[in-house]
């Protein structure tokens, strides 16, 4: 067996906290279709998912030309807001989270990946903007997925590491990334400071409060796993 693991990250809300921009851009692509906005409780219930089946859930009446040119707003408004003032400002990382990606990649045997429901412009602005452009050596986005919770992300992100899904753990702040998880084989670890509340993790046997809690969780996981 490969000594390898590969530790997969959600984005929003696990790795940044983009809130702002998401509620701002949803409530912009609302707007340019004449309809209310959703509460902001809405808007961060469907953070990970693909922006389609989002604004899908959030408005179910809509007809797929008005939904595809909401998407295009809302990706517009998101981009214009983050140029504002930059990506490492208006989305900025957690407490902990740099420390700990450069710990867990100065490790040889650990493989780093993101799987978001983020575009890959979006995703590659905001590495850029944080400076972590290469920290991830598989990265699976939007673009070229079914929205989560469908497997097809973490599947991509262990056939492109040539790792077995005993091997790989995901980490993420949404009951669409503990079920992803779960559907792909794969230890799930949730956080307790992104978007869903922590009651909506229950697929998940592993919750942390702290980035800092992270490594230690691994090594259990990873010795549990052995």
């Amino acid at each position: 067996m490969s000594a390898l693991r590969l530790v997969i990250f959600d984005v929003d809300g696990t790795l940044v906290d983009s809130q702002a921009d998401i509620v701002a851009a949803m409530s912009h692509a609302f707007a340019r279709a004449e309809r209310e906005a959703p509460t902001r409780e809405a808007i961060l219930s469907i953070v990970g998912l693909s922006l389609d089946r989002a604004i899908a859930l959030l408005a179910p009446d809509l007809e797929a030309g008005m939904r595809d040119r909401m998407v295009e707003w809302y990706k517009d408004a998101y981009v214009a807001l983050r140029a504002e003032i930059g990506a490492a400002q208006s989305s900025p990382l957690y407490p902990g989270a740099r420390e700990v990606l450069e710990a867990l990649n100065a490790q040889p045997e650990t493989l780093l990946g993101v799987a978001t429901g983020k575009s890959r412009r979006g995703l590659d602005k905001l590495l850029e903007g944080h400076g972590l452009e290469r920290m991830f050596i598989t990265q699976q986005v939007s673009d070229h997925h079914p929205s989560k919770p469908h497997p097809s992300m973490i599947r991509a992100a262990l056939s492109e590491t040539g790792l077995e899904p005993h091997q790989a753990v995901m980490i993420g702040d949404t009951s669409f990334d503990m079920e992803m998880a779960a559907a792909a084989g794969v230890a799930g670890i949730g956080v307790g400071w992104g978007y869903h509340p922590r009651e909506s993790l229950g697929a998940s046997r592993h919750v942390i409060e702290r980035f800092e809690d992270l490594p230690p969780l691994l090594q259990q996981i990873w010795e549990a796993a052995a």
